[in-house]
């Protein structure tokens, strides 16, 4: 208690010489001294509690809308992933025939490689729309796992290489 007798004392010390000064200020500058001081305190409240509120309050409907945008889109993805796992397991042989025929139809675009377990496909300036039908057949008709993927867009097309796995056998669940 006396600590904060002896701490009220010393701030009314400190602050005497500017109660001095107001006393002595004319009506007319205290008026205009209390004027600037509210315009001062409406501006700090507008730029630091309102503005930032009415801000979110705008933005608000567009990133709620971008974010419904990105769950649907993530909810037909994680249906998609389960219709695949639903479907019944691809024979390697076929798989093997799928990827090789897909392949074939880029022509001298897309080169096959083998490497034990492991397949690769060099890509050379394959046209977009080839490259999607590509993908889209190898996923379905081959349902191979794709390890790595390393693929640029150039003038013509997309260049680059992807390395695969086939399914391991038919009786193997995914």
């Amino acid at each position: 208690m006396k600590s904060a007798l002896l701490q009220s004392d010393a701030l009314r010390q400190q602050l005497a010489p500017l109660q001095q000064r107001w006393r002595a200020l004319a009506p007319r500058e205290r008026l205009g001294a209390t004027l600037g001081g509210g315009l001062l305190l409406v501006f700090l409240l507008w730029t630091l509690g309102v503005q930032p509120a009415l801000k979110t309050l705008r933005t608000a409907p567009a990133q709620q809308a971008a974010l419904d945008a990105q769950l649907a889109q993530m909810q037909r993805l994680a249906a998609e992933a389960g219709e695949l796992r639903a479907l019944p397991p691809v024979d390697p042989a076929q798989a093997d025939a799928a990827l090789q025929s897909a392949t074939e139809r880029l022509g001298a675009t897309a080169r096959l490689q083998r490497s034990g377990e492991r397949l690769s496909v060099t890509f050379t300036s394959v046209e977009p729309a080839a490259m999607m039908g590509w993908l889209a057949e190898v996923r379905a008709a081959a349902r191979v796992r794709v390890i790595e993927a390393q693929l640029g867009r150039t003038g013509n097309g997309y260049s680059g290489s992807v390395v695969l796995t086939l399914p391991t056998s038919a009786a193997t669940p995914r």
